[in-house]
């Protein structure tokens, strides 16, 4: 029954969704290329509010904890179990004052509107999955990035979403080049829960009533570990708290 009253209200939310993806890549561009990069990060962050707020046509509500563990003026490395594109969202909107960008496969660097224009020219990291070379010589960059500015790279280790919201294994190697090149930052683990629900029938309809957590953990200094203590505890504390 879920199901059959999902389809409509899907419909509606991929038109709204949609709708806002077209108006603000203008916005974007003038935002970018007229007033600079906060106005831009701004325009970025207003558009996921209201994506985030369309999302309620299906039910779904976000619950975010632990934002006060965040350190201030510090650069950040979140990272986060991946379930669904619905993990985005709320970290763009309610983490927006630490300046979030992503590792994010060069796939989404084009053809949507809005979220392929971000990724190219907010800061974040395009990989190419099938060349290490390229992606670790973009996630090098990336951390270079944050430590000389002070803002936050998103990374899901994982690589892929998961489709029942059982974690995966790490993969080290991006937070390896992170660890690295943005030694004066600190690892924050996040676990993520339900969001997997909102395809739960597959791409489409979408799940109704989902309540989507998120737990900000303490964060790690990276001086303070070694690589490999720090991975291990990263994973262990996301794992743990999945539900």
């Amino acid at each position: 029954m879920q199901k059959i009253i999902s389809y409509p209200l899907s419909v509606l939310y991929a038109i709204v969704f949609l709708f806002w993806l077209l108006i603000f890549h203008p916005i974007q561009l003038v935002c970018y290329h007229v007033f600079g990069y906060n106005a831009h990060r701004m325009s970025v962050a207003v558009l996921n509010f209201f994506l985030l707020r369309t999302s309620h046509i299906l039910g779904t509500t976000y619950t975010l904890t632990g934002r006060k563990n965040l350190p201030k003026n510090k650069p950040l490395i979140l990272v986060c179990n991946h379930q669904s594109m619905h993990d985005i969202i709320p970290i763009i909107w309610f983490l927006r004052n630490v300046h979030p960008k992503f590792i994010s496969k060069k796939e989404l660097g084009k053809g949507i509107p809005s979220v392929s224009l971000n990724l190219r020219i907010g800061g974040s990291a395009l990989i190419d999955r099938r060349d290490g070379k390229q992606a670790l010589a973009e996630i090098k960059k990336a951390g270079e990035y944050i430590n000389n500015t002070n803002r936050t790279m998103v990374i899901f280790p994982e690589g892929t979403r998961s489709k029942t919201g059982t974690t995966k294994e790490f993969a080290p190697n991006g937070l390896k080049m992170l660890y690295k090149f943005a030694p004066d930052a600190y690892f924050v683990p996040i676990s993520i829960n339900n969001s997997w629900k909102m395809n739960k029938f597959g791409q489409f309809p979408f799940g109704l009533g989902t309540k989507i957590t998120f737990q900000i953990h303490e964060p790690l200094k990276i001086s303070d570990y070694s690589f490999e203590e720090i991975f291990e505890k990263t994973e262990k504390t996301i794992k743990k708290h999945i539900n």
